[in-house]
């Protein structure tokens, strides 16, 4: 069964969704909301294959919730406007459909969907890792010892234990291969909260290191904390 997610804070779109994806057998509605951060507090806990996701919408728009994801599921933009196109391709969007959304064009975007072979997030406990290319030769980071990773220009800048290390590569393309520990914090900053020693509403401090956290991601980066300080106590 594919586990599917609807967001979007408009209830009649909600339904003519809900009513499409009942239609489909392999899919599972888990979730219905109108809450982006519903959503967002959902998936620390249950998992989601799927998810059709408006754009304009109170609190945390559509593009804002998939850049608060380290690891977001297969996604469908269910919007009317098209000026998010572009941008939504560099999360890895397998469709983009526009309101009033017809089932017909509905049965093409799930199709997408299918073709592409839908598997839940790789998990990294098989691996304890990072490995990445520094000046030409391979080198294999453990996931550990890293503080955070910043994104510098057109380039990467990975804080560990013991060195810096630079590396030509972007925030959105390292997410998948780092364990479900590491969270974005910032447009340009993604933390091991595991290494975290104090946390406020502004920042996260690592080793002395203030990491910067927005509004846009001080939600899930407090939901993260405290489901990791259960886990740990």
């Amino acid at each position: 069964m594919i586990k599917i997610g609807i967001i979007d804070d408009e209830i009649l779109a909600r339904k003519v969704l809900e009513d499409y994806c009942y239609k489909i057998d392999n899919f599972e509605l888990v979730l219905s909301t109108g809450n982006p951060l519903e959503f967002i507090n959902f998936t620390l806990h249950n998992e989601v294959d799927l998810i059709f996701l408006d754009i304009e919408m109170p609190e945390l728009n559509g593009m804002e919730v998939l850049r608060s994801m380290i690891k977001p599921p297969k996604v469908i933009l269910t919007t009317a406007y098209s000026e998010y196109a572009l941008e939504s391709y560099n999360y890895g969007v397998v469709d983009y459909l526009l309101k009033p959304i017809k089932f017909e064009r509905f049965l093409k975007a799930i199709q997408k969907v299918s073709d592409s072979k839908i598997t839940s997030p790789k998990k990294q406990s098989g691996s304890e890792e990072l490995q990445i290319k520094h000046d030409g030769m391979p080198v294999n980071i453990s996931f550990k010892s890293i503080l955070y990773i910043q994104s510098f220009g057109n380039y990467l800048r990975i804080f560990t234990d013991s060195r810096m290390y630079l590396i030509s590569e972007t925030l959105i393309n390292i997410t998948t291969l780092l364990s479900e520990n590491f969270q974005r914090t910032h447009k340009s900053y993604i933390v091991n909260l595991d290494r975290v020693t104090k946390a406020t509403r502004a920042y996260l401090l690592i080793e002395n290191n203030e990491v910067p956290v927005s509004a846009m991601y001080k939600v899930i980066v407090s939901e993260k904390l405290e489901v990791l300080a259960k886990k740990n106590s």
